[in-house]
């Protein structure tokens, strides 16, 4: 296959895996829950969109968006994740985690 050919073909699968990527930074529609103690009212992410810090009491996150919501053990939604579908929710680790849209 000539060098040419390649770079055309690879070219409309990069556009389509752009558009896509792009597509996901829109914000959720819905909000994110998050429970820290019984002492405290709930934390609510309205509509949440990109990398979020969890707050440092931070106990169980529930799903309330139209997507997933992916949950990290650092402060920069960066390494390891779980994923949580809308609906659902999660135990999360308190300290320094965070989650993304």
């Amino acid at each position: 296959m000539s060098l040419s050919r390649s770079v055309s073909m690879l070219l409309p699968a990069s556009a389509l895996a752009m558009g896509l990527s792009a597509g996901s930074a829109a914000a959720a529609n819905g909000e994110v829950v998050v429970f820290e103690t019984e002492a405290q009212q709930l934390t609510t992410y309205a509509a949440p969109q990109g990398c979020e810090k969890l707050p440092l009491a931070a106990h169980v996150l529930v799903n309330n968006t139209d997507g997933p919501v992916r949950i990290y053990g650092d402060p920069l939604c960066m390494g390891p994740s779980v994923t949580v579908l809308p609906g659902y929710g999660s135990h999360v680790a308190p300290g320094s985690g965070s989650f993304s849209a």
